[in-house]
C-alpha cells in the first residue's frame, strides 16, 4: 500500500486535522477542503465564504511561505499559518501533495510512526555530519543544548513538531514543555489528527547550536 493509499485510509477513519490545517471531504467524497482551522466553518458557506481559492495543490508553497503579517515562516512546523484561504483539491492524490508542502513527509514520518519503522537520529549524530561554517555546532555542550531545546521548541516557541530524538543514546531530553509536547494543537483529539513529528533536530536548531558554540567558547 503505497503513502496516498494510506493517507486515505487515515481519512476514511476519521482523520480531519494536521498542524493547522483542517481537512474536510466534499459533498462527494471524492474531493477535499484544506482551510486554515478556523476558517473551517467560512469554507462551508457560498463561494466559500469569500475566502482566497486555490484548486489544486501547485499554490500550497506559496500558500505556506509567509505568515499573515508576512514573515517568512522558515520552519514549516512553525504555528503562524496564514489563514483567510481556502483549497479544492480533486484527488486523494492531490491532498497528499499539499500537505506535502504544508508540512513536508508528515504523512510519511506519522505513517511509518504507526508501523514501527520511524528511525530517529539523535543531535549527537546530525552534528558529527555537519561541515563547512556548521562544523562548529558539534562542540556544543549538553547542558547547552538541552536549554536550546527548552529555548528554541515546543508551542511556546511556534513550534508544533513532537521531539523523538534525544542528545545522544545515553542522553534523554530534560524534562520541560518542549519534550514532553505531543505535536498536537490544543483541544483536538489524537484520533482525529495526524501528529507533526520532530526525527531529527531541524535546521535552524543546528544553526543556533553554531551559536551557542561559539558563545560557549568565547565565555
Amino acid at each position: 500500500m503505497n503513502l496516498t493509499q494510506k493517507l486515505q485510509e487515515l481519512i476514511h477513519k476519521g482523520v480531519r486535522r494536521i498542524g493547522e490545517l483542517s481537512i474536510r471531504l466534499n459533498d462527494s467524497n471524492e474531493s477535499f477542503i484544506l482551510t486554515f482551522h478556523t476558517d473551517e466553518t467560512t469554507a462551508k458557506e457560498d463561494n466559500y465564504g469569500g475566502l482566497e481559492l486555490h484548486v489544486g495543490p501547485d499554490d500550497a508553497r506559496d500558500v505556506s511561505t509567509h505568515a499573515d503579517d508576512g514573515t517568512y515562516r522558515f520552519v514549516k512546523a512553525q504555528t503562524n499559518l496564514r489563514r483567510g484561504w481556502v483549497m479544492v483539491l480533486r484527488s486523494v492524490d492531490e491532498l497528499r501533495m499539499a500537505l506535502d508542502q504544508f508540512y513536508p513527509a508528515s504523512v510519511g514520518l506519522h505513517v511509518a510512526a504507526m508501523e514501527n519503522r520511524l528511525e530517529v537520529e539523535n543531535l549527537r549524530d546530525k552534528l558529527n555530519r555537519q561541515t563547512g561554517m556548521y562544523r562548529f555546532a558539534r562542540t556544543i555542550s549538553d547542558s547547552g543544548a538541552q536549554t536550546l531545546v527548552k529555548d528554541v521548541c515546543g508551542p511556546a516557541h511556534q513550534c508544533a513538531r513532537k521531539i523523538l530524538w534525544q542528545i545522544d543514546e545515553q542522553t534523554p531530553l530534560e524534562d520541560s514543555e518542549a519534550s514532553r509536547y505531543d505535536g498536537l494543537l490544543p483541544g483536538v483529539p489524537a484520533e482525529v489528527t495526524i501528529p507533526l513529528l520532530c526525527r531529527e533536530a531541524c535546521n535552524h536548531f543546528v544553526a543556533e547550536c553554531r551559536r551557542v558554540a561559539k558563545e560557549e567558547k568565547i565565555g
